[in-house]
């Protein structure tokens, strides 16, 4: 019995050992399914291979895997898109129409106008009053009837060179601007009859050269020539409305009409290019329109008269150079002044179409065409100050600032 209790206590005590070890398994299995180490797996579900007594009692540690309710980020809403007003809606339109409007019209070479008025009001002797006034504002119309007509007769042109512009882009209805060069028209011409008979004579023939130019003569090799009959008429209705000799207005509406005519034959040109033949041949005559003004001009010379007692006839003496009436006391010497507006002329007009002949591309043309329209102004006073009106001649010379400011912003061609 002993041996046999020997023999079978070595086997009692392994099965004991195995059943140990086998719980010792057991329990470290059911710790491995209830603890996670952070990283190591993915957490088990409660209420798999354990009671919920266990599940309940189990430790827990906490989960990485969901978001700390800091790094939450919180929900964007869309902001709305600020609708505009009636009212603002009807301010921008507004503006813009207004805006069509000064291109079409070429609001900037408006201040080339005055001028032919002051320089013939100052060419027939007379100092500028109310009446001149009215030439001005005659002038005025008819200039800017003659600019929405040219736009009117040009639609089917401007829509492939220009149609940028107010009539080919849709911005101004071809009708209105009709309506408008009628309307101007027909002011222009109120504002001349309100100084006479004369001046609307003068007034009529230069809206008829407008017109016959924009609708027919534009396209016919007398263009020019019409275009500058209308400037040479311009300047004749300030010197007839001012109430001097008309006579005397003659030269410096021939010097003006030169000018206008090598302008014009040169804007022929400002959308194809051409040859450099236009602007060197306005280049002369620039050339020659400087020397004319400075050449002789000492307007120091006084008029001198007899008075014949017995027949109270004038005799005046052929030595002297008229080129005033009559006057009680000596006229300025306005030779310096004649002097330096020439110079601004030629300077303002000959370097563009120097760059346009030398390259008769379009862009360099239209800015010759451009600076021969600027010209007018210093062309203008120049006249008048040769014609013995410094004051006149300041005024209008004071114009170009402005002409030359706003002519950046709207083009004049």
């Amino acid at each position: 019995m002993s041996g046999l209790r020997g023999s079978n206590r070595p086997s009692a005590l392994g099965v004991l050992g195995v059943l140990g070890a086998l719980g010792v398994l057991s329990g470290l299995g059911v710790l491995s399914g209830r603890i996670r180490r952070p990283g190591t797996g993915a957490p088990r579900q409660p209420g798999t291979g354990t009671s919920p007594q266990s599940d309940a009692t189990a430790p827990r540690l906490p989960d990485t895997t969901a978001p700390h309710p800091l790094d939450a980020k919180p929900e964007l809403k869309p902001t709305p898109t600020p609708t505009p007003s009636a009212r603002a809606v009807g301010a921008r339109a507004a503006g813009a129409g207004l805006s069509a409007w000064v291109e079409l019209l070429r609001l900037p070479a408006l201040f080339t106008v005055p001028g032919d008025a002051l320089a013939g009001a100052a060419a027939a002797g007379a100092r500028p009053n109310p009446r001149t006034l009215l030439a001005i504002g005659s002038s005025l119309c008819l200039y800017e009837a003659g600019m929405a007509l040219n736009d009117w007769a040009d639609q089917a042109e401007d829509a492939v060179d220009r149609p940028h512009r107010p009539l080919p882009s849709g911005r101004i209805r071809p009708a209105a601007a009709l309506a408008a060069a009628g309307g101007l028209t027909v002011a222009g011409l109120a504002l001349a009859s309100r100084a006479g008979r004369r001046p609307l004579a003068v007034a009529g023939a230069l809206a008829a050269m407008v017109w016959s130019y924009d609708l027919v003569l534009k396209r016919t090799p007398a263009g020019p020539l019409a275009m500058a009959a209308t400037r040479g008429l311009d300047l004749l209705l300030g010197g007839v409305t001012s109430g001097g000799d008309t006579r005397k207005v003659v030269p410096s509406a021939l010097t003006l009409a030169a000018h206008t005519l090598a302008v014009t034959t040169v804007s022929r040109h400002e959308t194809q290019g051409g040859s450099p033949w236009a602007p060197l041949t306005a280049l002369a005559t620039t050339t020659a329109l400087t020397w004319s003004l400075t050449r002789d001009n000492d307007t120091s010379k006084v008029h001198t008269s007899e008075i014949h007692p017995s027949d109270g006839r004038t005799s005046v003496d052929r030595n002297v150079t008229f080129r005033h009436p009559p006057s009680k006391g000596a006229a300025p010497n306005t030779a310096p002044l004649v002097g330096a507006l020439a110079a601004l002329y030629a300077a303002t007009s000959a370097r563009p179409l120097l760059h346009a002949a030398l390259n008769p591309s379009p862009p360099l043309t239209q800015r010759a065409v451009g600076g021969g329209i600027g010209a007018m102004i210093p062309l203008q006073a120049a006249l008048a100050a040769r014609s013995g009106a410094p004051v006149t001649a300041l005024l209008t010379a004071a114009l170009a600032p402005a002409a030359r400011r706003f002519s950046r912003k709207v083009s004049v061609t």
